[in-house]
């Protein structure tokens, strides 16, 4: 696909320039162009080098790692409205201090907190999850990221349970029609 909009752009160009200039110069042009995308679309065309990237085994000695007692939390059913909260401890198992550099949630009903200070190898720390289900309903499953100097960086945490409704049973909601 990209190869084809690159031929496309390509020839465009060409055909764009082609008016001011000969046709021999033009059929060089095109060939050349011809050349580059026929080498484009080898499967064994080399990376240069200031594009290649490399990958190196992270030493054990500096990253933390961690050890929660639970990484989900199942909440029930909760009325709409009700702020659940959950504390995920956690251990630092590793060889180093744990570091948290961000944590982000899947949707602004949650909202996360945690230990900012790094934790020490074989201390613990915490992750809280608020989660607000105001205008929440049905199942629900909100998740927060977690990035840290771990192995793998990025760890997950999710809570679920399933929103009732103030609408459901009893009066009806919205516009009735007659």
């Amino acid at each position: 696909m990209k190869t084809r909009l690159l031929s496309a752009i390509a020839l465009a160009v060409v055909l764009i320039t082609s008016c001011s200039q000969g046709k021999d110069e033009q059929a060089e042009k095109i060939k050349a162009l011809e050349e580059k995308i026929a080498a484009m679309d080898g499967s064994n065309v080399p990376v240069p080098a200031d594009m290649a990237q490399t990958t190196t085994s992270a030493d054990p000695s500096t990253l933390g790692s961690f050890q929660f007692s639970e990484m989900e939390y199942d909440f029930g059913t909760i009325n709409e409205g009700k702020v659940v909260e959950k504390i995920f401890n956690f251990t630092n198992n590793g060889q180093a201090p744990l570091v948290i550099s961000n944590i982000t949630a899947s949707c602004g009903c949650t909202s996360p907190d945690w230990t900012k200070a790094p934790v020490q190898p074989g201390e613990t720390g915490f992750v809280k999850v608020v989660f607000n289900s105001t205008a929440k309903s049905g199942a629900q499953s909100p998740t927060v990221t977690i990035q840290a100097n771990t192995n793998p960086t990025v760890t997950r945490l999710s809570m679920r349970g399933s929103v009732t409704s103030k609408g459901a049973g009893g009066a009806a909601t919205g516009p009735v029609r007659k």
